[in-house]
């Protein structure tokens, strides 16, 4: 239906693979992979962007999260059930993006990110190591926040997802950076479920460029997903700032000089 270059399908395979890696390791690839997509498809709808990026990243973000299993201790049923009520919230999310204002919700995202960046510098140690008791009200506060809250606006814009879900499990539940990020990867498996089910429904996926992206989303999400495990806390945290840093710039740049 829409021709799409070599070139371009090639510089959206790169742009795929970077943005697998980054997501296996602390979550926010949408901040590259999304980015390329409208770039790279000037002439169609928005929705083709973002159903063909929900569709790449499920591959990426599947692949991730098996090898975090197999190696990270995750609670595998607490992932889950979070990540069912996520589902749920990012289909919400996907139904109301054709109409969203993004331009009013960039400016308290960007105000939410440097508060998670300067919380995350200021507090070293945060998310070195586990500790503490979760209670039940701490649980379904992270309920609330990250499978209600973080998987609606998973489906509504998507970019830094990963990153807040991070910061939510670390804070809420007394998670380590590895441990959560493992979390995390389940419950974004979910949510690009939930999201992807809707755009697939309205036919705005273009799964001829989703395979090969897919493919090269995969080798990052499992080059990621190693090296976190083998580096530890410490490197997923750099990698957070650094992720959080990234998409605030991005952020700003589409609301005041795109």
């Amino acid at each position: 239906m829409y021709d799409i270059s070599f070139t371009a399908v090639a510089v959206l395979c790169v742009a795929a693979a970077l943005a697998g890696w980054i997501d296996a390791v602390v979550g926010g690839g949408g901040l590259l992979q999304l980015p390329a997509l409208l770039i790279g498809l000037p002439h169609l709808p928005p929705a083709y962007a973002l159903g063909t990026n929900k569709a790449v990243s499920l591959v990426g973000t599947a692949a991730a999260a098996s090898t975090y299993l197999r190696k990270a201790p995750v609670d595998v049923r607490l992932a889950c059930r979070m990540g069912v009520v996520a589902a749920l919230s990012s289909a919400g999310g996907a139904f109301f993006a054709a109409g969203v204002n993004s331009a009013v919700l960039r400016p308290l995202i960007m105000v939410l990110l440097l508060c998670v960046a300067a919380f995350v510098v200021l507090r070293p140690q945060f998310g070195q190591a586990p500790g503490g008791v979760v209670t039940r009200r701490r649980l379904l506060t992270a309920f609330a926040v990250a499978g209600v809250g973080i998987g609606f606006y998973d489906g509504l814009l998507g970019p830094g997802t990963g990153a807040f879900l991070v910061i939510a499990l670390v804070a809420l539940l007394n998670m380590d950076m590895v441990t959560a990020s493992a979390t995390t990867k389940v419950v974004n498996v979910c949510t690009n479920i939930g999201a992807l089910s809707l755009f697939a429904w309205q036919g705005a996926v273009l799964w001829k460029l989703a395979v090969p992206m897919a493919v090269f989303n995969m080798s990052g999400g499992l080059v990621g997903a190693h090296m976190a495990l083998k580096r530890g806390s410490g490197f997923v945290r750099i990698v957070l700032l650094t992720t959080v840093v990234g998409l605030v710039g991005k952020l700003a740049y589409d609301q005041w000089w795109s």
